[in-house]
């Protein structure tokens, strides 16, 4: 008889509990979520495309990067953006913060600025050959010098028939 009055009880329990849940849990999706920025790392003057997860509309993005930006709504709650990085905007991350009708919500890591990039020169910082560059190609000249001298001197000794 007791065991019987143990899983009744625990049974309202599971139950009461398992009618509670889905109302807990639709009322956490009601926030805005995920903020993410594509590419996490860009230089000054590029174009970043912001998305929020649950975000309803009007929404806007803004960051000590970008200027103020709005975000329009998509397909399941999705919102989108695009800002444009400030051409003096400070190399490390930044944080992105979204207001959107239903909430607001700060990423703090965000995006990743990074410096200039020097196209074209195979990423070299130094302009023309180092002190390194030129003793390597002296010796490589001397050596091939040396070479065709020896070469030269061997094929003269030598009598034709």
């Amino acid at each position: 008889m007791r065991t019987t009055r143990a899983l009744a009880a625990s049974a309202a329990a599971v139950a009461a509990l398992g009618l509670a849940a889905p109302a807990a849990v639709a009322d956490g999706m009601n926030t805005p979520s995920n903020v993410t920025a594509l590419p996490s790392a860009i230089a000054r003057g590029g174009q970043l495309t912001i998305t929020v997860n649950n975000c309803s509309t009007p929404a806007t993005a803004s960051s000590d990067a970008f200027p103020t930006v709005t975000l329009t709504s998509g397909t399941g709650g999705l919102a989108t953006g695009t800002a444009r990085v400030d051409d003096n905007a400070r190399q490390g991350t930044h944080s992105i913060t979204v207001t959107c009708r239903n909430g607001v919500m700060t990423n703090p890591n965000a995006f990743t600025v990074i410096g200039a990039v020097r196209g074209g020169l195979g990423g070299s910082n130094s302009t023309g050959a180092t002190p390194t560059d030129m003793a390597i190609g002296g010796g490589l000249v001397a050596a091939a010098v040396i070479g065709g001298g020896v070469f030269w001197m061997r094929r003269r000794s030598e009598k034709r028939i």
